[in-house]
């Protein structure tokens, strides 16, 4: 029978950062501070996670990928020749201590499939950033009891180091493999948080998963009010991205509420009071709350249409 993680193990998950790195370089022997991983797919997620790694000092030769386009993997290997390469997944399974599936959902049954004999044998740890595919999903197709997954959720912003992801992990997940997996994610994310549940990797997806997407319509919205505003384009984008970022940068800075930085500058009769009723007035909170809904609930259907295979 599928288990969620036992108390013992999600434990883990509330210790703080640096104790839980700690925690795990204790556990972890010398020789084996360097994993092998292997990923199937070579995508751009992929990559930004195969650059984050090796940046941090992870030995490229310990990292291998598959992925059936010669292309890909000439443009891989020109860019870390020590890291192996294969059109077929088995090649760089078959010795894989971890291995990261990170395909487009409607193909990963069939990926799946195609190693499972080798995923039984080794019993590597299975992290899958492939989004609506859930967790039982995979322990079905790859069958042979409970195989130890953790489901990651990225985001875009993790091509540029900037990431944020969430993490689940099932009840075979023992804890150094928790943390040698939130050590793989967090070579490109700046926030990792786990979740006890895999329903809530659905709350993931629409905060931070598609998260990106809203704060860029904000921006295309705010740069074409300031065009209308008698902005050039070019400014009104200049100011626009750098007002975002310098928002953030506070509030990720600040150990206040959001609401109390937004009331501190937002000074009574002013400007700024003034755009923000007109806001309310606009529904903003019901825009974006329907908005997160709406993602949270497609990620469901999706994890259906998918985990039916």
């Amino acid at each position: 029978m599928f288990r969620f993680a036992p108390s013992s193990t999600r434990l883990y998950r509330f210790m703080p950062a640096t104790e839980r790195i700690s925690h795990i370089h204790n556990m972890v022997s010398p020789q084996k501070a360097h994993s092998t991983i292997a990923f199937i797919g070579g995508g751009n997620m992929a990559e930004a996670i195969i650059g984050g790694l090796v940046s941090s000092g992870h030995p490229s030769s310990s990292i291998s990928f598959s992925d059936l386009a010669q292309e890909r993997r000439d443009y891989m290997k020109t860019k870390y020749p020590s890291i192996k390469s294969s059109a077929d997944n088995l090649d760089v399974v078959a010795d894989a201590e971890v291995v990261i599936l990170a395909v487009k959902p409607q193909v990963l049954h069939n990926v799946i499939n195609g190693i499972a004999p080798a995923l039984q044998a080794r019993k590597p740890l299975v992290i899958s950033i492939v989004a609506g595919i859930a967790a039982a999903s995979i322990n079905r197709w790859i069958g042979g009891g409970e195989s130890a997954i953790v489901r990651c959720m990225p985001n875009t912003p993790a091509l540029v180091g900037e990431g944020a992801a969430g993490l689940y992990a099932t009840a075979a997940v023992n804890e150094a493999q928790m943390g040698l997996a939130e050590k793989i994610v967090n070579a490109i994310s700046k926030q990792t948080v786990w979740v006890d549940t895999e329903s809530q990797i659905d709350a993931v997806t629409a905060i931070s998963g598609s998260g990106p997407a809203y704060f860029f319509l904000i921006m295309e919205a705010m740069e074409n009010a300031g065009v209308e505003a008698g902005l050039s384009k070019e400014d009104a984008k200049a100011l626009t991205i750098q007002t975002c970022l310098g928002a953030a940068k506070i509030a990720q800075n600040s150990d206040e509420e959001l609401a109390t930085l937004r009331r501190k500058v937002t000074s009574p009769k002013g400007t700024t009071e003034a755009a923000i009723n007109a806001m309310e007035d606009g529904k903003i909170r019901n825009v974006m709350a329907s908005a997160v809904q709406a993602a949270q609930q497609r990620s469901r259907e999706l994890a259906e249409i998918f985990g039916e295979q």
